[in-house]
Formats: structure tokens, C-alpha cells, sequence
């Protein structure tokens, strides 16, 4: 049981993994291809965007699929399309292969989640998820520094290494994951799954998540450029900022949840969109130096991935018989976001220039703050809503 649920983990650690590691390698992707940093950027903002539109559509299209054959043709979708990302001689086909490969981990991450859940006892399902999920949280740790690396000489080389964690996982799947209970008879459908929108709270929660996450990734997808002062364009210093980066977001998920637990959601969100404004302030200084960058590279995600736990905590809350629903929604949202800041990071870049591009992310930043102000502080609510401790699986959804 274990070992599928550490294969179900190596999945999401390949798509956690190829959905940021293009932060890494943008400036040897700009050069090959000859385009901007900028256009570059936005491999990062089609993948997220894809990610975010075709979730809620391929979970409902493929609802009464058995959950093996969705798996493995979800990754098989993901592994071949990041072996066109790496064989891609133009910018337009690299363009059109991050649709496809976004497509697959679309398909994926959710039905992997689903299927955590169903292989063991209901009292060990939060320990599943966190197992799947943590994937994602080691691929921020690991993955990106560790693609960083390899691709610091040549891009493509990142991008094969995205395909043999694929090729590793969907092998391990297809051997070892059989005898799956059948899925629900009675999938929800699209129109199902949106209609929570409706409720004021829930939009007020997706508003939150899309804006913050719309200020964090316009700083994290150019952190390269950003720091470059400091790294000098040394990949080896870079990957050493992503791989304090990526601890630092381990260290904050884990704090969030305490945090969530003793302090609430909205002391959490207000405090750490605060911090992540200041820190984008200051990062113009800060990245003059190594030093500095580090410091910048461990707070900045403390703050934010504290907030990410505590993001789907409260949307989850609003109506805790449909969290997995509101969970999902909560997913897209994070996803807009992710987009809409490789557009904004751009545009940030083209008006600001690089040195002060992150001034433009502490604006955003402030707006989630004021966002979650304001859709947070409702009539008293009842003591098992906001306030209420934060479930296992609540805790992880944030890279769901």
C-alpha cells in the first residue's frame, strides 16, 4: 500500500517539478530560442493557465473512466509531451508542447488524490494525500533546484529529466497499481462543480487565493532575473537561492498548518501577505548580495506557503461536506493566478525594468491583503467554520 501510494507521490513529484522549473531556466531558454526573458516567462503562464481551465472540463469528461487507465494515460499525455518540450526547435512548438504537457498533469494530480484516497481505510486517508501531495512540496525543494542544475548548460536537459521521472512513475503504475474500486456511478458534472462560485464566501476565497498567488509568481517565475545581481548569471548560485527556496516552502506548509490551528485563518493570511509585501520591497536591495538573495529566498516563501495552507483551510470551511469541490476550485484559482503572474511579471520587467520589477508584486501583495480583509471579517461565525482546526487534507490541498 505504501509503495503505491510513494508511486502515486513520484507522479506528482514530476509534474510539481516541470510546472516550476521553467523559473530556473528561462534565461537559457531566452537565448536558444532567441526571445525574451519575458516571452520566455510566459511558458510558465500557458501551462498554469491550461492547468487552471482544463481541470474542472477533463474531471468531468473522464469521470467514469477506471481510475488505472486515467492515470496512466494522464502521464503518458504529461511524459510525451515534455519529450516534445525538449525536442522543440522553435518557440511556438515549445509553446504548443506546455499545453499538452498541462493537459496531462491536469488529468493527474486530481485523479491521484481520488485514488490516494480510495486504496486506503478512511481513519489513514489524510496520510495518504499527504504522501501524494507532499510530491509536490519535495518537487519546490528538489526538483527545481535540482533541474536548474542540470539544465544549466542546456535547457532540453531539464526537460528529459522531467520525462524520466514520467517514464519512472507511469512504469511503476502500470505494474503496480491494479484491482482500483470502481468510480462513482454519479459524478458531479461541470456545472455541478462551478456552482459554488454562487456563494459570496467561496468568490470572496478564490479572489484571495487568484490574488496572491498573482503577486507571488510574478516575482517567482523572474526570480533569475531578479537576483541576478547577486548570482552574476552563476546557475550554481541560483540553484543554491531555488534550493533554499524550496526548503523554506516545506518549512512554511508545515507552519501554516500549526499557524492555521492556533491562530486562525485570517490572522495567517493578513500576517503573511504583509510579510511577502515587504519582503518584494526590499528584494531590490536585498539581491545586490548573495546574503541577501538567501534571506529573501527563505522568508518570502515561509510567508507565502504559510498562506497557501491556509487559503483552501478556508474554503474548505465554507461548506465542509463539498471540500474536495471547493478544494478543487481553490486549485484553479491558484492556477489563474500562476498565469496572470507570468503576465504580470512581464509587464513588471517591460515598465519597471529588472532591478525594481518586484515593487510592482508588493501593489498585488497589498491587494491580497486588503482581499482578505475584507472577505474575512463577515458576521460571527459559527465555531466549527474559519476557525475550526485544519484537517490533514486541508492542510496539503494547497498543491493540489
Amino acid at each position: 500500500m505504501r509503495f503505491r501510494l510513494l508511486l502515486l507521490a513520484l507522479g506528482t513529484f514530476a509534474v510539481g517539478t516541470d510546472s516550476m522549473v521553467m523559473a530556473g531556466i528561462l534565461g537559457r531558454v531566452s537565448d536558444d530560442l532567441g526571445v525574451s526573458v519575458s516571452a520566455a516567462g510566459q511558458l510558465v503562464t500557458v501551462f498554469a493557465l491550461t492547468y487552471a481551465l482544463l481541470a474542472p472540463v477533463l474531471a468531468t469528461l473522464t469521470a467514469r473512466w477506471p481510475r488505472r487507465r486515467l492515470l496512466l494515460t494522464a502521464l503518458t499525455v504529461f511524459t510525451a509531451a515534455n519529450a516534445l518540450s525538449a525536442l522543440a526547435p522553435t518557440y511556438g512548438l515549445l509553446l504548443a508542447t506546455r499545453v499538452l504537457a498541462a493537459a496531462g498533469a491536469a488529468l493527474y494530480t486530481p485523479t491521484a488524490n481520488a485514488v490516494a484516497t480510495a486504496i486506503v481505510p478512511p481513519e489513514r486517508r489524510g496520510r495518504a494525500l499527504a504522501t501524494v501531495l507532499g510530491g509536490m512540496t519535495v518537487a519546490t525543494a528538489l526538483g527545481v533546484p535540482l533541474g536548474t542544475w542540470v539544465g544549466r548548460g542546456d535547457w532540453r536537459l531539464t526537460m528529459w529529466l522531467v520525462v524520466a521521472l514520467g517514464v519512472a512513475a507511469l512504469t511503476g503504475l502500470a505494474l503496480m497499481l491494479r484491482g482500483l474500486p470502481a468510480p462513482a456511478a454519479a459524478a458531479p458534472g461541470l456545472r455541478a462543480r462551478l456552482a459554488p462560485l454562487g456563494d459570496r464566501r467561496v468568490l470572496g476565497a478564490a479572489a484571495t487565493t487568484l490574488v496572491f498567488f498573482l503577486a507571488f509568481q510574478s516575482v517567482y517565475i523572474y526570480l533569475a532575473t531578479a537576483v541576478r545581481p547577486a548570482t552574476g548569471g552563476d546557475p550554481d548560485r541560483l540553484s543554491l537561492i531555488l534550493f533554499a527556496t524550496g526548503l523554506a516552502s516545506v518549512a512554511g506548509s508545515w507552519l501554516g498548518g500549526r499557524l492555521v490551528d492556533r491562530l486562525g485563518v485570517r490572522r495567517v493570511l493578513l500576517t503573511g501577505s504583509a510579510i511577502a509585501a515587504v519582503a518584494f520591497a526590499a528584494l531590490p536591495w536585498l539581491a545586490a548580495t548573495m546574503p541577501g538573495a538567501l534571506a529573501y529566498a527563505v522568508v518570502t516563501p515561509l510567508a507565502g506557503w504559510a498562506v497557501s495552507v491556509a487559503l483552501p483551510h478556508r474554503l474548505a470551511s465554507v461548506d465542509p461536506a463539498n471540500a474536495p469541490l471547493l478544494i478543487s476550485l481553490n486549485s484553479s484559482s491558484l492556477y489563474l493566478g500562476t498565469a496572470a503572474g507570468g503576465a504580470a511579471g512581464s509587464a513588471f520587467i517591460a515598465f519597471l525594468g529588472e532591478r525594481w520589477f518586484p515593487l510592482g508584486a508588493v501593489v498585488l501583495a497589498l491587494g491580497a491583503t486588503v482581499t482578505a480583509a475584507a472577505t474575512t471579517r463577515t458576521r460571527p461565525a459559527p465555531p466549527d467554520s474559519t476557525e475550526a482546526p485544519a484537517s490533514e487534507p486541508h492542510r496539503i490541498a494547497a498543491r493540489a
